[in-house]
């Protein structure tokens, strides 16, 4: 078995590490400058308004933050096992609210895109970032 820090599980970590990372700071584009496509912060309040979501523009600005920052974290390790908290929270929201009643399929907007997302940063926060990260570099 790997040691926890080997160069393997290390590089294993960054490859899930990055796309994950990637997948968030699109989506948080999208919500927080409408980016690729996406819907902006007033569309994406909008949205959670129709949801019944509480305070729907702070909410917006919440998880667009969670999900764009989340993202950069995840990338470059830094502050991982901090930022993964909001990271998972947003996923959890989103699990309650888009998903909620739909199932498990994410092709018929059932939970199993959140959820993934979600135990994947789990996973990675109790993991941590390995040795390919900002901040084990920086303690060296």
């Amino acid at each position: 078995m790997a040691q926890p820090h080997s160069k393997s599980v290390s590089f294993g970590l960054l490859l899930i590490r990055v796309m994950v990372g990637v997948v968030f700071i699109f989506h948080g584009s999208q919500k927080l400058f409408g980016a690729w496509g996406g819907p902006g912060l007033d569309g994406f309040a909008g949205f959670l308004e129709t949801m019944g979501v509480p305070y729907p523009h702070t909410s917006a600005v919440l998880a667009g933050l969670a999900e764009f920052l989340g993202g950069i974290s995840l990338v470059t390790g830094a502050f991982l096992r901090l930022l993964a908290i909001p990271l998972m929270f947003t996923m959890v929201v989103a699990i309650l609210t888009a998903g909620s009643g739909k199932g498990f399929d994410a092709q018929k907007g059932g939970i199993e895109y959140p959820l993934t997302l979600a135990v994947v940063v789990a996973a990675l926060a109790i993991m941590g970032p390995g040795e390919y990260s900002l901040m084990r570099r920086r303690a060296h």
